[in-house]
Parts: C-alpha cells; structure tokens; sequence
C-alpha cells in the first residue's frame, strides 16, 4: 500500500469513526436527556357556554410506566400544583406489572381531583423488542392478532384503584361528573389498537343539558373521531402515538401508528365540527426508550367560552 492509499484508508477509518460517535452521541441523547426532558404544553380550547368560567383539564397519556422513572414519577406529582378541575389519562399507564403503585404514587394529590381514564394496549399487555423501522410503513396493530393473546399486565387492578379514588372508567361507557361549575358529559372507548372499542355502546346524540361533552379514547382512529364529532362531543382526547417519538426537524413525525395523519400526530387541532387533543405523551416503551425532537408532555388545556 503507497502513501496515497494510506492516506485515503485513514480518511474511511475517521470518517467511520465520527458517523458511529455521532450516532452513539445521538442515542445517548435521545435515550438520557430528552426521554427525561418532560414539558407542559398550555393549550385554551373555546367549548364552553357563553359566561362560563374557565375549566382546566391535564391531560396525561403513554406514561409506560416501569418502576424505576422516577424522574416521570416525581414531575407527574409535581402537576398538582397547576391545580386542574379535572384529570384525563388516555392510557398505556403500564410497561410492568410492579408499576401501578408508582404511579398511583405519581398522580399523588391528583387522585383527590375529579378524573376519568380509558385503557391502552400497553396497560394490557407487557413490552417486547420490536423493529422500531417498520413504524414507518406499518402500525403495531397486527402484532396483537398474531402473538398477544391473554393479557398479563393488571390492568383491571390499575382500573380499580383509580376507580377506588372517584375516577370514571370510561372504556366503552358514557359517564357524568361535576367539574368547577360545570355539569360533563363524557363519552369514552377502550382502545381500537386492539379492537377493544365498541362505539356502538356510547353512540348516539350528546345530552345537550350537559354544559361541555368530552370523548376519551387512547388511539385516534379517524373512525372513531368521525362518530364522536358527529354526535355532538365539543372536544376529544387522545394519545397513542407518542408525537411520532423520533422526528425530524422540519419535517415532523416519520409515523403515526394509527390512522390519524402526521400534521395531527399531536397537539390540538379541528376534527369535523369538534375540537381534537392529541398528547405526544409521557414515556416510552422500555424496549424502545428514547425520543428525538419529540419531548415527553403533559397538556394543561383551558376550556374557555366560544
């Protein structure tokens, strides 16, 4: 080998190295800094009567929950003091079957707060290693159908304590509560990720003595959006799909995981007369557990008059 041809072995061999320390740097980033870099995003949404007062929801989503975030754990428990009318959680609560008095501990002094809740697939059903590529041209849908079939996480026991604290199981029921000075009505589903909603148990027009009407659901499946909007529920809840977890800047989410198009992966948007709120979420799968300019969120949104 002559001395051109060393010089140009050398320059493959750095160049090699600093696209694998930039990767390893951008892994580490994804996985340690931004994954614990939660953020609140403040949203007012124009649904209420003329004169009301304001109303302030949080809305959490896809905490995936293992027993060691304790960073997760201690920002959650910190959310009380924006004091919330009302708590929403879109689900995926769960990544283990020890997490349910961690996060019980998490939500803390918000469990003290008027809230209702639906499932995800993750509350349901343990984390396993999947291809995070095939997001692109594929949901995780069908993993359901080929190897899941008992459940072996406790979702019903997470579902009981937080029923035990006055919160409303929303998974395929219609409920009531008083929130501030209003009088909502809710509609929810479980979650259509792995064909658990049943729509037709909640279908049908609002009540329109109702002052506000909330549809809760973990995936935003345009379906299931249509048929909310078109029986009258002034705002919809959702979470699923993480933001798109890994972005790219000026361009966006890669993919969804659902049905709902990438401009409305998440924050919130119109959907056919009503107004959508799509959490970017919590937390990660713990076999996929990084983010890329997508920052775990919770969402204050303030429901004001139109």
């Amino acid at each position: 080998m002559d001395a051109r041809e060393g010089r140009t072995v050398r320059k493959i061999y750095a160049a090699s190295l600093g696209l694998l320390g930039a990767g390893a740097a951008t892994f580490g980033y994804a996985s340690v800094i931004e994954r614990n870099w939660f953020r609140l995003r403040r949203f007012d949404v124009p649904v209420l009567p003329p004169g009301r007062p304001p109303v302030k929801i949080l809305h959490i989503s896809d905490a995936h929950l293992t027993p060691g975030r304790s960073r997760l754990i201690h920002w959650v428990r910190s959310l009380d003091a924006l004091e919330p009318d009302l708590v929403v959680n879109t689900g995926d609560t769960l990544s283990h079957r020890d997490a349910i008095g961690p996060f019980l501990d998490a939500l803390g002094p918000l469990l003290d707060r008027p809230g209702v809740f639906v499932y995800g697939s993750n509350d349901l059903y343990s984390p396993i290693f999947k291809n995070p590529l095939r997001y692109i041209w594929r949901t995780s849908k069908s993993d359901y159908k080929r190897h899941r079939r008992e459940p072996d996480l406790p979702y019903r026991e997470l579902g009981s304590s937080l029923q035990a604290a006055g919160w409303l199981d929303l998974n395929n029921r219609i409920g009531r509560l008083k929130v501030g000075e209003l009088d909502v009505e809710f509609g929810g589903i479980d979650d259509s990720h792995i064909n658990r909603d049943r729509y037709d148990k909640v279908a049908g027009p609002v009540d329109p003595q109702a002052d506000v009407h909330l549809g809760v659901m973990h995936s935003p499946e345009p379906r299931n959006l249509d048929r909310f909007a078109a029986d009258g529920y002034d705002l919809l809840l959702a979470g699923h799909t993480h933001g798109g977890q890994v972005c790219v800047p000026f361009y966006g989410a890669l993919a969804t995981n659902c049905g709902i198009d990438r401009p409305r992966v998440k924050g919130l948007h119109r959907h056919r007369g009503s107004w959508l709120h799509v959490s970017a979420g919590l937390g990660t799968s713990p076999k996929a557990p990084m983010r890329f300019c997508c920052p775990p969120e919770a969402s204050l949104l303030t429901l004001v008059p139109r």
